[in-house]
């Protein structure tokens, strides 16, 4: 992939389906094999149609703390009712020097991983 490719993927229209999403509470656990971390957000959405995920943000070169984005797509009709989630990911080896971001609407949280 060229630089150029790069400035014209970057220059793309964000999509309407898709956005960052408040949360309430995030939490890192270990994992059942050693050394592994799992990553479990929670919060409320504003409709039963919207799905949770979380996504780890791309890097050149390992951060302090590897950002993780909350994101809700609407996935078809629903009911706008305020519906609580809770999202888990395997952070893997997104890990940051010193451990994770979690990157929502309403606030960011820097949680430290060994």
């Amino acid at each position: 992939m060229k630089h150029e490719d790069i400035k014209t993927f970057a220059a793309r229209p964000a999509p309407q389906a898709c956005k960052l999403m408040d949360f309430d509470k995030a939490q890192v656990h270990p994992g059942f094999l050693p050394n592994t971390f799992i990553l479990i957000v929670s919060g409320d959405k504003p409709s039963t149609n919207i799905e949770i995920t979380l996504r780890p943000l791309v890097y050149v070169k390992q951060p302090e703390y590897w950002g993780f984005e909350v994101i809700g797509c609407i996935t078809g009709i629903g009911l706008p009712v305020v519906t609580p989630y809770t999202e888990a990911a395997d952070i893997g080896s997104n890990r940051g020097t010193k451990g994770i971001e979690v990157i929502g609407a309403n606030k960011t949280l820097q949680i430290a991983v060994p």
